[in-house]
């Protein structure tokens, strides 16, 4: 529920403030439109206020020497003319943007009581065809054009003819009031009121012709009167007020004061003949008499009209007609005068001849509401209390209640599920009404308002809407008549099903649901909810059940769920394998076709070829089309090739080539599966891939000679394995096919074999004419790799020689160093210290040798050059000459050490295996930095 309190007292409707004003003289009259304030102070005395800029008045002297008094002064709808009559029958004109006050000359002797203004063509400078009603009952038209020439002597006035006198049952009679609308297409209402009576003129002016004034429409009804309502009292004038809503031109009601009562409605703009519409009369209470204490002027807001007494003010509300606001006044100050309203601004203004007073209408609405809804009239109590939800959902459950008792539940159900009511308050009231479609639409609407935080209330929302929905189809589906009735309920029902705002909620407790529809039988729903649900493998399960498996397959093929794929295939390649095959192929890589393979064993085991064969289109499709890889896929394909296609068994094999690495098959299972059912040509082609090649050859020879022979040329590397698998080849056609020259063609394909290799397998029978001419060529080859033989020991004998001519050579080899030969490390003297001389002519002192080299030596290399010197320094000093030893003579250093000249010798082989500049330690530190990227920053301030 709300919780509707209120701080504070809350303001009045009508808010009531003194204007800060003591004038000099006493008010004669004041009017107001669009911010702009007249006032007429005593007998000459004119003041304008711009109410946007309240502190800079402008007084206007009337220049009146005579006796005349302001009678009544009106104001246009843009504050800029204004009109002042004098009870002298004379008419004063001022405008806005000037000072001086013209007098209309054209307009003497008439006193005016009335003027209507013209909303259409009027401007700053020019009023346009106005209309004016004078004391006589006499309604003139004239027109007041302001331009800088007019202000040097020419009338203001541009005319001001009579068109029309308004007359009573006593004769003519004062024209109190004058309004000038216009309706659409051109149609014009006039609105002209006088003691007792309301008249109205209608009629068309053509568009363009509007500046020729309203002459036409009063010439219409020269012969007979116009309609008018007439009542009989009177208290010797009348006043209408309008109220026209905001961003509106044209007003949207009336109110009309007079003898009687208040007569008010609302303008219709649309009617032919009349634009008064609504009308309803507000007879004067008890304390309003006419003759002693009568209204003075009435004003009109949105919802209230308000009359101003002698003594006060009274509001009462257009909607019922009750008093709602009384203000009284004080007699301090003064008898209370008139009372008008701007249109533009929508205040009231009072004021006695010595005192002005405002009223602030505020928020005018806030109750409507509750009146509308008292009269039934609940659109409109809702439209004005929608953005008060206390007051809404007062409104909504009086509709609802209004509604029940008038037994329209639909409605009643569809306000009930929008207030605060206790919902199980209402629910029992439809249930003892027996109402059920009601409380079903109850229960929607009450769903559809709750939050996604209600999950509680949503679930036993659900879960009864479905109970209701399914008792009220199992009622209508046994009743024929009512089949339209049926399919319309079905069809909300699957709604409500489909719904995406409930279809978490479902979602969550479909098991509750599935309960449901298996208790009233209802499979259709079942498999449609299932669907809804994206549950297929229920919907699948259900169709497999029924024998539908080509519905079922259908909804798989729909769905593309592979795990659904998975568990089904067996059951539904049993009966439609095509259909299933095909479905596989359009799911393509999506279907892991090991996955696959159970389904297609349980079916081909207990299938005929023909059906098989749709097994092996589906793996020849993962293998060819999708190129698995998958050993398990290619085993399956190879048990099918060899059980029903031998032929296409071998191709499959050849495609895969000979490479055991790039082979997808078990090359032990597919040799055991080819032996098993006899496919030998296959079981050879398997040999040569496990490289086997005596196996192949063995093999082979029991099918074809030359696919021995194939065979026996494969192992290129090993002449010797070649050799005995020619061998094997010619003894095969020796001795069990006993063909000599096939024996001889033997030989001349491999040439490996010579003839004393084959020789012993023929029998001792056989005559040399065979195969002299083969016995010839191999005496020949013989003497030809003898002589050749020779040839390379020869040569052999002469390259020993040369090499130990240049061993002796080297032993020989010396260099001469200069005095003033200088380390190409340190670039100090050479001869100072033991050094090395390279034979590419570079020299370097020992130490800076063992300095550059030893960094770039491995590090086993390291630790046995730091070995060796220790061993070394371990020995007696060594001379100061440092050179290579060129004889063996070395001292005993002790038991287990080393000879100090070997460890010198070993030493050397390590620094001085090459010259640090020319060998190859200067190419293997070429991407090495000069500068040691862990010394950077040292060298790099070193400079600063």
């Amino acid at each position: 529920g709300y919780v509707n309190a209120r701080l504070e007292k809350e303001t009045p409707i009508f808010n009531k403030q003194r204007i800060d004003f003591a004038p000099p003289e006493k008010i004669n009259s004041l009017v107001v439109s669009s911010n702009q304030l007249c006032m007429s102070l005593g007998k000459d005395t004119l003041l304008r206020i711009d109410l946007g800029k309240p502190d800079e008045p402008n007084q206007v002297e009337l220049g009146r020497k005579d006796e005349a008094k302001v009678y009544k002064m009106f104001l246009d709808h843009t504050g800029s003319h204004l009109l002042i009559a004098l009870n002298t029958s004379e008419c004063l004109y001022l405008n806005r943007s000037v000072q001086k006050v013209r007098a209309l000359s054209r307009w003497k002797g008439h006193l005016i009581e009335s003027v209507g203004w013209n909303k259409f063509l009027g401007s700053e400078t020019n009023t346009g065809p106005i209309l004016v009603g004078t004391a006589q009952g006499q309604i003139f038209e004239a027109e007041i054009s302001v331009s800088e020439g007019s202000l040097f002597g020419t009338n203001p006035d541009q005319y001001f003819r009579q068109v029309y006198t308004l007359e009573e049952e006593s004769g003519p009679a004062p024209v109190c009031c004058l309004e000038i609308e216009r309706g659409i297409e051109g149609k014009f209402f006039i609105l002209a009121t006088t003691r007792k009576r309301l008249f109205q003129f209608v009629g068309k002016i053509p568009e363009g012709t509007e500046q020729q004034g309203f002459g036409s429409i009063f010439a219409m009804h020269a012969d007979h009167l116009p309609s008018f309502r007439e009542f009989p009292a009177s208290f010797g004038f009348s006043e209408i007020a309008f109220y026209t809503p905001k961003l509106r031109s044209n007003p949207r009601s009336f109110a009309w004061m007079m003898g009687n009562g208040v007569l008010y409605g609302t303008l219709d703009y649309s009617r032919p003949d009349s634009i008064l519409s609504d009308e309803r009369v507000w007879v004067y209470p008890s304390d309003i008499d006419i003759t002693v204490n009568k209204p003075i002027s009435i004003v009109l807001t949105q919802f209230h009209f308000l009359l101003l007494l002698p003594d006060g003010v009274k509001a009462v509300c257009t909607l019922n007609g009750q008093i709602v606001f009384q203000d009284l006044f004080l007699e301090k100050f003064g008898t209370l005068t008139r009372m008008i309203k701007d249109p533009t601004v929508q205040q009231i203004w009072i004021h006695t001849e010595k005192v002005v007073f405002r009223y602030h209408v505020q928020r005018e609405s806030r109750d409507v509401w509750k009146m509308y809804m008292n009269m039934n009239k609940f659109d409109l109590a809702k439209e004005y209390c929608k953005d008060r939800p206390e007051c809404l959902d007062i409104v909504l459950a009086k509709e609802a209640e209004h509604c029940f008792q008038n037994k329209r539940y639909l409605d009643s159900a569809k306000c009930y599920a929008l207030t605060q009511n206790y919902f199980e308050e209402i629910a029992l009231k439809f249930i003892e009404a027996k109402q059920e479609e009601a409380l079903m639409e109850f229960l929607i609407k009450k769903l559809s308002n709750l939050k996604p935080s209600e999950k509680t209330q949503t679930t036993l929302l659900t879960t009864w809407l479905t109970e209701l929905y399914l008792n009220w189809l199992g009622i209508l589906e046994g009743d024929p008549s009512k089949r339209n009735l049926y399919l319309d309920t079905r069809e909300k029902f699957r709604t409500f099903l489909g719904s995406p705002k409930n279809k978490d909620c479902l979602f969550n407790n479909r098991a509750s649901i599935y309960e449901l529809l298996a208790s009233h039988g209802d499979t259709e729903h079942m498999v449609y909810f299932a669907v809804i649900m994206q549950d297929y493998e229920r919907v699948v399960a259900h169709h497999c059940q029924h024998d539908e498996y080509d519905e079922a397959l259908s909804v798989l093929s729909r769905h593309r769920d592979e795990k659904l794929f998975y568990k089904f295939s067996p059951v539904l390649i049993q009966h439609i394998p095509k259909k299933v095959v095909d479905a596989w192929i359009s799911m393509g890589s999506r279907l892991d076709a090991r996955n696959l393979i159970p389904a297609l064993v349980n079916y081909s085991q207990s299938a005929s070829t023909q059906q098989i064969n749709e097994a092996i289109r589906y793996m020849e499709f993962c293998v060819y089309q999708l190129e698995e890889t998958q050993q398990a896929i290619h085993n399956y394909l190879l048990s099918l090739y060899a059980l029903c296609r031998p032929d296409s068994l071998l191709s499959y094999l050849e495609q895969a080539g000979t490479n055991p690495n790039r082979i997808h098959y078990d090359l032990k299972y597919a040799l055991r599966l080819c032996a098993e059912h006899g496919h030998h040509r296959a079981c050879v082609h398997i040999y040569k891939v496990m490289e086997l090649y005596e196996e192949a050859v063995d093999l082979a020879l029991q099918v074809d000679v030359d696919l021995a022979k194939s065979c026996a040329d494969l192992p290129d590397d090993d002449e010797e394995l070649r050799k005995k698998l020619w061998l094997k080849i010619a003894r095969h056609v020796v001795q069990e096919e006993k063909d000599v020259k096939k024996a001889m063609a033997c030989l001349s394909s491999c040439a490996l074999l010579k003839i004393e290799d084959v020789l012993p397998f023929f029998p001792d029978f056989v005559t040399i004419d065979h195969f002299k001419e083969a016995i010839c060529n191999s005496l020949e080859d013989y003497n030809k790799h003898i002589e050749e033989l020779k040839r390379e020991m020869e040569e052999a004998t002469q390259s020993a020689k040369r090499i130990r001519e240049d061993i002796q050579e080297m032993r020989n080899k010396y260099g001469s160093v200069e005095p003033q030969e200088k380390c190409a490390a340190c670039d100090f003297p050479l001869l100072n210290r033991p050094f090395y001389l390279f034979l590419c002519g570079h020299m370097f002192h020992y130490d800076c040798l063992l300095q550059a080299v030893f960094p770039n030596l491995p590090a086993y290399k390291q630790a046995k050059l730091e070995d060796l010197q220790k061993k070394l320094a371990a020995t007696s000093q060594p001379s100061k000459g440092h050179h290579r030893p060129k004889d063996a003579d070395t001292a005993s250093l002790g038991k287990g050490q080393q000879s100090r000249e070997q460890v010198k010798a070993d030493i050397d082989d390590i620094v001085a295996a090459e010259c640090v500049y020319c060998g190859e330690l200067m190419i293997r530190s070429i991407d090495k930095p000069f500068i040691d990227p862990q010394k950077y920053e040292e060298e790099m301030q070193s400079w600063l």
